[in-house]
């Protein structure tokens, strides 16, 4: 391992791992340097954790609170994981060719059959108008609005179900995990295209409000019929699937520059090559991404609409199944899905 005199414990590795890092990308000062501060932090005298924790009273700002962080906060420092399972398999740095080979399937759309299908439908048509007419061909910055409003409803599905779980004192059947992976992932593209975009006050204004107005909208949507939300989800991701091909085509055509100015942060997410990485990597990545969200949230409402919402079985079913040891995509079709969906250019 590492030869120095400092002894590297266990929660210091948990804690770089856990945080995304690995001791052998790292310089050695700085695993030093992490261990001495993190020994620091956690390990505090008894007459300071008294007076912090204890019965005597704080007033004021106490600054000594910031070196009393408690050892879980940095043993489970959670690092955001991709949600393609290409992209966690893979053990090289992702590059062009490599991103152009993911099965998006680009045209796939889902048929409205029933009423709701059909709101949930035109809804997300209505929403492309403003859209559209807005933006234009400004897809950077279409892209910040859209991953603002993309963010929302994993976060309002998954603290829906979260209640309703403690509510009824009933396991979830799987949901919230896969909810609350779909939020942050959002998060991460609306992280992503801010560095690059760097919206104006205006912009992060109507960011604020649009944000505002769909979070409680679909936050009573859920409520009401949980399959329509996700449904509206499914179709939302259609049509962004549909603007970064767009955005793709622009590139390509070199109508907006194949820029080398990725953010670090999308090179260590989407594990990109830092070397090489344009911003049509970064467009390949995200557009898998929301394929991704299309097809989970397509079966989300056919499992409701089924009465089988626990994802368990199915999933250990699979599991069992499978030859490989390869971590599997698991947004999966229902067994009738191929009379339910069709290809759509």
């Amino acid at each position: 391992m590492f030869r120095s005199g400092l002894r590297i414990t266990t929660c210091t590795q948990r804690v770089l791992y856990n945080a995304g890092y690995y001791q052998s990308n790292l310089p050695q000062s700085f695993i030093k340097s992490f261990a001495i501060n993190a020994r620091y932090f956690t390990s505090s005298q008894p007459m300071r954790s008294s007076a912090i924790y204890g019965s005597t009273p704080i007033t004021g700002k106490d600054t000594n609170v910031l070196n009393q962080i408690p050892e879980e906060l940095l043993l489970y420092t959670h690092h955001p994981k991709p949600v393609r399972h290409e992209i966690l398999e893979s053990n090289a740095p992702l590059k062009t060719k490599d991103l152009e080979n993911l099965d998006v399937k680009v045209g796939l759309h889902r048929e409205p059959v029933t009423w709701s299908d059909k709101l949930a439908f035109k809804i997300v048509k209505l929403l492309r108008v403003p859209s559209d007419w807005f933006f234009k061909k400004k897809y950077v910055h279409r892209a910040v609005m859209l991953e603002t409003v993309a963010a929302v409803p994993g976060m309002v599905g998954g603290t829906i179900r979260h209640l309703r779980s403690l509510r009824k004192l009933q396991h979830d059947g799987g949901w919230i995990d896969h909810l609350l992976h779909e939020a942050e992932n959002e998060r991460m593209h609306l992280m992503t295209w801010m560095r690059i975009s760097k919206p104006k006050m205006w912009e992060r204004g109507l960011i604020t409000i649009i944000q505002g107005v769909f979070y409680n909208a679909f936050f009573a949507l859920y409520l009401l019929s949980p399959k329509t939300a996700h449904r509206v989800v499914g179709y939302l991701e259609e049509e962004a699937i549909v603007s970064y091909t767009s955005f793709l085509k622009e590139i390509e055509n070199g109508h907006i520059e194949n820029t080398k100015n990725i953010p670090d942060l999308a090179i260590d997410y989407w594990h990109l090559d830092k070397d090489t990485a344009t911003l049509k990597d970064l467009v390949l990545a995200v557009r898998a991404d929301e394929a991704t969200h299309r097809d989970t949230n397509h079966h989300f409402a056919d499992r409701i609409i089924l009465g089988n919402e626990d994802l368990r079985d199915d999933i250990k079913r699979i599991f069992d199944k499978s030859e490989s040891k390869k971590v599997k995509k698991i947004a999966g079709l229902s067994q009738d899905a191929s009379e339910k969906w069709k290809w759509n250019y």
